[in-house]
């Protein structure tokens, strides 16, 4: 809404991109709330990043999905979008694909691990193989002289009241989740 997720998802496209052979691409999910509901909660205008399609997650050889918390669980817009993707999983055309998470939440106890948590249910369902990042990102991981986002589950932010961007670490996780995820992404499609 206030995009925090989008900030967290070009640093793992770029991450991805990285990878020698790794096309990533940036797709946003449909709004559900009202123009009117948007403006009183001075959400800013939405980014020209194209609207995805449950059939289009079928194309790809590995999916980060990306969203802000809503009271420890992924957000109502992309719920709405996964349960959409009923004939994906009717056919099992998601099995088998690699998968990940990153979010961006208000508050520090507000659902940094809870989220893609509850998140990882819906991958289950479609056989999808969750990718976490693991403590991978070194010392990046046990920071404590900063407030930073992020867990092994995946990258993330604190959006706080929406004002608070992410920090340079957080992006140099995110990053790093883009890297990771391509490379394991690249050798599962490699074996196929």
């Amino acid at each position: 809404m206030y995009g925090h997720v989008e900030k967290l998802a070009e640093e793992i496209k770029k991450g991805a991109s990285s990878v020698e052979g790794v096309e990533a691409k940036l797709w946003q999910v449909p709004e559900t709330l009202p123009e009117e509901v948007l403006a009183k909660m001075s959400a800013p205008p939405k980014s020209d990043v194209p609207i995805i399609t449950p059939n289009e997650l079928a194309e790809a050889d590995g999916l980060i999905f990306g969203f802000p918390t809503r009271y420890g669980m992924m957000a109502a817009q992309f719920k709405a979008f996964l349960d959409a993707t009923g004939s994906l999983w009717r056919m099992q055309q998601l099995a088998g694909k690699p998968a990940g998470i990153f979010y961006s939440t208000g508050s520090q106890g507000g659902g940094q691990e809870t989220t893609p948590l509850t998140a990882i249910t819906q991958l289950v369902h479609h056989g999808m193989l969750f990718v976490p990042i693991g403590y991978t990102f070194g010392a990046g991981m046990f920071e404590m002289e900063q407030v930073k986002g992020g867990s092994p589950y995946g990258a993330g932010t604190f959006a706080g009241d929406g004002s608070r961007c992410p920090t340079e670490l957080e992006l140099e996780q995110a990053f790093h989740q883009g890297k990771y995820f391509a490379v394991i992404a690249k050798k599962l499609k490699g074996s196929a």
